[in-house]
């Protein structure tokens, strides 16, 4: 049984201080993961203009906002100024590459991609992934190889370059197993190996889970044998941070339940990508997480 660790780097503070925390944590516990970097300026703060889509205050209710990503962040692009995580923090994002992971690309400016990639054009998604793509071969003197959108948001325009901008693989959604995306009635010939299991701040807080009690939570829809390998998205803002015990109890978890833990990487050397089933790319909506998200829709049999 294999799960694949995947790390969303939000913020320039979870870079900062989440990412070496965990790179202590994965190498005391052996295991291996994917980061993926926001690569551009934080502007957290701007996420304010979420106030109006639905579930949005009970998610920073449940799951303590301002405790977890702290003041200082929570006015970037606001009140102050939004550092810029890749030139800032390269020596940090090379460290990770360093210790033995895989790198990739989460997004330039997190805020902007998540809250404004759904309605975008085809030109301004290209910017963003340009600009992306070029800052991570500036810090890593190579082509990313791999992508997962920041806050499972994406755009017919942005699935169809997945499958043109060098990415071997991406995992831009939410879903049960890996497969090849179909946008438009047309294939997408980049495998998308999706999130399958809930996030933390998906589940603390829903019904009697707390963040005492949320690593039982998880592991108990883990304690089966899965028909494919899980991915589980943490964030070093939570799991980095102040969930870091939480995160602990995980591995330990999922080693004691006979997982082999490591990269989405590892999940897409072991596919036969001739033969991944086709299906759509849709819109949908999951329980704890406001708004809607890219998730793995129904199969598709494409006429011969």
């Amino acid at each position: 049984m294999r799960l694949a660790l995947k790390v969303d780097v939000d913020t320039y503070r979870g870079t900062q201080e989440g990412i070496p925390a965990l790179l202590r944590l994965l190498d005391r516990h052996k295991s291996r993961a994917t980061f993926l970097f926001s690569l551009g300026p934080d502007h957290t703060g701007r996420a304010i203009k979420r106030v109006f889509r639905p579930g949005f205050f009970s998610k920073v209710s449940r799951t303590s906002v301002v405790r977890l990503y702290g003041y200082k962040t929570l006015m970037y692009g606001t009140l102050l100024p939004g550092p810029d995580i890749g030139k800032r923090c390269a020596d940090v994002l090379r460290s990770v590459k360093s210790a033995g992971h895989e790198v990739g690309i989460h997004t330039w400016d997190h805020v902007r991609w998540q809250d404004g990639v759904e309605k975008a054009n085809a030109s301004w998604t290209e910017r963003e992934l340009v600009k992306a793509i070029d800052r991570f071969a500036y810090i890593f003197g190579e082509r990313a190889k791999t992508h997962g959108a920041a806050g499972w948001q994406m755009n017919d325009y942005a699935m169809h370059m997945t499958a043109t901008m060098g990415f071997d693989y991406c995992s831009d959604s939410r879903g049960h197993s890996p497969f090849l995306p179909v946008v438009n009635d047309n294939v997408v010939r980049c495998p998308q190996i999706p999130t399958t299991l809930a996030t933390l701040d998906e589940s603390i807080g829903v019904g009697d889970v707390t963040e005492e009690n949320v690593a039982s939570f998880l592991l108990k829809r883990t304690a089966f044998e899965p028909s494919a390998p899980h991915v589980y998205t943490l964030h070093t803002e939570m799991e980095g941070m102040k969930l870091l015990p939480v995160f602990d109890a995980l591995l330990a978890g999922w080693k004691t339940q006979g997982y082999r833990l490591g990269s989405v990487r590892d999940v897409y050397d072991d596919l036969d990508i001739a033969k991944l089933p086709l299906h759509h790319m849709e819109r949908g909506v999951l329980p704890g997480r406001s708004g809607t998200l890219m998730i793995q829709g129904s199969q598709v049999t494409l006429a011969a």
